[in-house]
């Protein structure tokens, strides 16, 4: 993943299984980023994540689908533990303890912001790139770089 461009993470969450409100409810309003079974987006966490990368929080599978909140990655790669847990959803039966196959990041959410949908993400001037609005994509990773980040942030109003 040598010369991979990216400034910060978007990073999509069902809110049915873990929202930006359920995040800020935490201790220390950090959440592990579990339960990622696509090894591109597992490379993303495990090769180039780094701790204080921005993230944007985005739910998704759900009504209004978009950019919910803003965030930071706060810990290294560690290996996911649904992997582990035959009653999780996220079981793995060929992942062991010794050679576990799936990582997670920790994800510090910062602040809610008001939605900005994927209806009004593609009509953003310099966010008509973003992988997220490439058809056909469904990674819950993906890179977001600098001039990205730049053009969204006229959009990203805290929400309390």
């Amino acid at each position: 993943m040598a010369g991979f461009e990216h400034y910060a993470w978007l990073m999509k969450s069902e809110p049915s299984e873990v929202s930006v409100d359920d995040v800020l409810q935490m201790d220390g309003c950090k959440v592990g980023w579990f339960g990622v079974r696509n090894y591109q987006a597992r490379n993303f966490m495990r090769d180039l994540c780094k701790i204080g990368d921005p993230v944007l929080f985005y739910h998704s599978s759900c009504a209004q689908p978009g950019i919910v909140g803003i965030g930071e990655i706060a810990s290294e790669p560690y290996p996911d533990p649904t992997q582990f847990e035959e009653t999780s959803e996220y079981f793995d039966a060929k992942s062991t303890q010794e050679k576990p196959r799936w990582v997670q990041v920790d994800v510090l959410v910062l602040h809610k912001v008001r939605l900005v949908s994927i209806a009004e993400l593609r009509t953003i001037p310099g966010c008509e790139g973003m992988r997220v609005l490439q058809k056909g994509n469904r990674l819950s990773i993906t890179p977001v770089n600098e001039d990205e980040w730049k053009a969204l942030q006229p959009y990203l109003i805290p929400q309390t």
